[in-house]
């Protein structure tokens, strides 16, 4: 590869999954991915040459790791929005940047000024007691969603809130000492994902729009293409994405995910700077994976195409279950199924957790399906053969 001195170093803040499945795109590329994780034990410090070990929300921390860095980038969102600006007024190429980052990490910021680019958004107001809430509902007429601005993931951080809601529940948002943004519960036939690259000099790529299955605030299953979604909705939605990632001057992936209605609307929920869940698939089923073009876009090398390999790919989360070695599970889905692809993530099994993915693509949407749950459910102990 020639003198490792000329070849560029892109520091990953956060050790999860995210990054364990960013090298190896960065191997395939030529260029060293550091990670700064807060244990060895996590899932990239457990494939990455020499991880930081080092706690991720102290700024002394992220400088000594900066200063070994070209490009710093992330695997979540939770590293302070202050220190971030710190870093960036060191000289740090941070990608993306503060102000963009921060409508990822805080859904009040990013209300706002999604509603004044014109993007279409659920209702909402930033309430600050039960009683606004209540308020809020009484004017909606229906039901209402209260989200933490910041910190929730997963389905954590949101409640929802109907006429029969106990009062201590309704509450409980307001506990975390952070604003809360309640919304109106919107009528959706499902949920969709936008996900699109984009680079610093303008460049961008939008991937197939996806359908994402959500079980207990928890994402399941993605297909991508979404099946039967109108091309219409598919074009407004990659339009939506990069019109957002322009807008914010997003340097990366960001991944808009967003609700189709009944009535045949979209309307933006949340937004990730950074691969995403929904985006896994395309490892295995697109020509350029999301990891990929997060690396090429904070290099500002050329994008690669997002264009899928096969008229169809399926991929289903692996949650824990009730086997905790899932080993001899994992060699039955093997054998069972060559063409199927199945990720680790290198974590211990515990139940509800994810600890892998497993990816199907082909023509046959019905049959992937039922081979790429099969998988999932035999891992997890649900099925026996």
């Amino acid at each position: 590869m020639g003198d490792d001195a000329t070849w560029p170093v892109v520091g990953m803040v956060g050790g999860g999954q995210l990054a364990r499945m960013t090298q190896p795109a960065a191997l395939a590329l030529g260029v060293r991915l550091k990670v700064l994780a807060a244990g060895p034990d996590e899932s990239a410090a457990q494939v990455v040459n020499s991880p930081v070990i080092a706690d991720e929300k102290a700024l002394a921390d992220l400088r000594a790791f900066a200063a070994g860095c070209d490009v710093l980038t992330f695997d979540h969102e939770h590293v302070p929005p202050a220190h971030l600006q710190a870093l960036e007024a060191d000289g740090v190429l941070v990608r993306p940047g503060s102000e963009a980052l921060l409508h990822a990490q805080d859904k009040g910021v990013m209300r706002t000024r999604l509603t004044e680019l014109g993007v279409p958004c659920p209702r909402h107001r930033i309430v600050a007691s039960p009683a606004e809430a209540a308020q809020f509902a009484a004017a909606l007429g229906g039901d209402v969603v209260l989200k933490t601005t910041r910190g929730g993931y997963d389905g954590k951080g949101v409640w929802l809130v109907t006429s029969s809601t106990p009062p201590e529940v309704v509450e409980e948002p307001f506990r975390a000492g952070v604003p809360v943004l309640a919304e109106e519960r919107v009528d959706y036939a499902r949920e969709l994902s936008a996900v699109v690259a984009r680079s610093p000099h303008g460049q961008a790529v939008a991937y197939p729009v996806v359908e994402s299955v959500q079980r207990d605030g928890i994402c399941v299953e993605v297909v991508a293409p979404a099946p039967g979604l109108a091309s219409d909705l598919a074009i407004e939605a990659q339009r939506v994405a990069l019109t957002v990632a322009s807008s914010l001057d997003v340097v990366g992936v960001l991944a808009v995910e967003l609700f189709e209605t009944t009535d045949g609307r979209l309307l933006v929920n949340e937004l990730a700077m950074r691969p995403h869940n929904s985006g896994h698939w395309s490892i295995d089923g697109a020509v350029t994976s999301q990891f990929e073009n997060h690396l090429r876009a904070v290099l500002d090398l050329p994008l690669g195409s997002p264009v899928a390999r096969a008229p169809y790919t399926v991929m289903v989360n692996l949650l824990g279950g009730d086997l905790p070695d899932v080993y001899p599970a994992y060699r039955h889905v093997m054998a069972r199924d060559p063409e199927l692809k199945v990720h680790w993530y290198g974590k211990g099994v515990r139940p509800g957790r994810k600890v892998g993915h497993v990816t199907a693509y082909g023509s046959d949407l019905a049959s992937l399906r039922e081979r790429a749950w099969h998988a999932a459910d035999y891992i997890r102990g649900d099925i026996d053969e």
